[in-house]
């Protein structure tokens, strides 16, 4: 597939137009059946997750001032992959061994609804446990995609309101307070209000929800790092340069897919978000690529490996972490062509890179 649109608001159309996200809908149950354990520390463990902190200047660092790059595999929904019996601790020990020392959990908010607030807090409380015996943080990411403000978005899938985000929020800060492997909470996964029917929302709008969000996380865990996003489906950082997110201890997220910009991509990666990096924080949430006759092609992601070896060059450069989407048999660009973990071609090379970057 040829693109041949060199503007950013082309680039959103033809997204819009030819490519919704490749994320299926569970069907809807009364029951999950799944039986799991609740959250316990694991004793005698040699494995000692610190605390992050995103408060030194544009880096991540831990207690002891060290400074933390982010290399991370992104899960689908931790809903989804109990339905399909893959929520396990060989699925945590494998992406360990492909070498992510932080994996993400997409939590769709129907996916929550569905299963239900208790079994699915149940099932990710074992998933943080897994993630620390094999070394690794957590990021919890609310996975909506659209306009929170009017709470229209791209699909029902994505459906929630501002209530719901504030109790899930809640509902994280407090339950995971004390527990530094649940390091970064993204408060949201792609703003956006280009696609059809999101209705309106300023960047000022949205950075005070965002603001109100942080406040509502602090009130119960002080130390939270908050990741936060622009719009263009968490794309577009550029009111950052006037207008931050005025609060401590916060990144900035980007999307940076890579049909959002032609080739070459460096200089406009550098104008729309990867200036946020000399001063901020900034981690990558969702990277990856598929080639076009692969299974789940879509705009804004078909590809080549010459777009990896770009985007980790240019993070390398700029000091930005980076989640890979997605650690997946389904929902692509698949890291994974089948539950034997077999990789795919954008996971080929995102597996060396990882394991040769330890």
């Amino acid at each position: 597939m040829v693109l041949h649109e060199d503007t950013l608001e082309g680039m959103q159309q033809l997204e819009v137009a030819l490519a919704p996200r490749q994320e299926e809908e569970l069907p809807r149950t009364e029951d999950s059946g799944y039986e799991i354990t609740t959250h316990t520390a694991v004793e005698g463990s040699e494995l000692v997750i610190d605390r992050i902190l995103a408060q030194k200047g544009n880096k991540f660092i831990d207690p002891q001032g060290n400074e933390l790059i982010f290399r991370v595999l992104c899960f689908s929904d931790p809903v989804k992959l109990v339905s399909e019996e893959q929520w396990n601790e060989r699925y945590f020990a494998e992406a360990a061994d492909w070498g992510a020392n932080v994996v993400r959990f997409a939590v769709h908010p129907t996916h929550l609804n569905r299963m239900g607030w208790d079994a699915t807090f149940e099932a990710m409380d074992q998933g943080i446990e897994w993630a620390k015996q094999h070394g690794m943080y957590v990021i919890m990411d609310w996975h909506s995609i659209g306009n929170l403000k009017d709470a229209k978005f791209t699909n029902q899938m994505y459906d929630t309101d501002l209530e719901e985000t504030f109790k899930f929020w809640r509902t994280v800060a407090k339950r995971y307070a004390d527990e530094p492997t649940v390091a970064l909470y993204e408060l949201y996964n792609e703003p956006t209000v280009t696609a059809p029917d999101t209705g309106d929302c300023t960047w000022e709008e949205w950075k005070g929800i965002q603001e109100q969000i942080i406040d509502t996380i602090r009130v119960y865990n002080p130390n939270a790092v908050c990741l936060c996003a622009g719009f263009n489906w968490a794309y577009d950082l550029t009111p950052v340069a006037v207008a931050p997110i005025d609060r401590p201890n916060v990144a900035y997220v980007s999307h940076p897919y890579p049909m959002k910009r032609d080739q070459p991509w460096e200089e406009q990666w550098e104008a729309d978000f990867g200036f946020v990096a000399d001063t901020y924080p900034v981690i990558c949430t969702e990277i990856g690529f598929c080639l076009e006759n692969e299974k789940g092609a879509h705009i804004p992601v078909i590809s080549t490996e010459v777009y990896g070896e770009h985007i980790t060059k240019y993070f390398e450069k700029k000091g930005i972490s980076f989640t890979v989407w997605c650690f997946d048999v389904d929902w692509s660009p698949t890291l994974i062509d089948d539950w034997n973990f077999t990789p795919s071609t954008q996971g080929r090379f995102f597996k060396e890179y990882l394991q040769n970057n330890k």
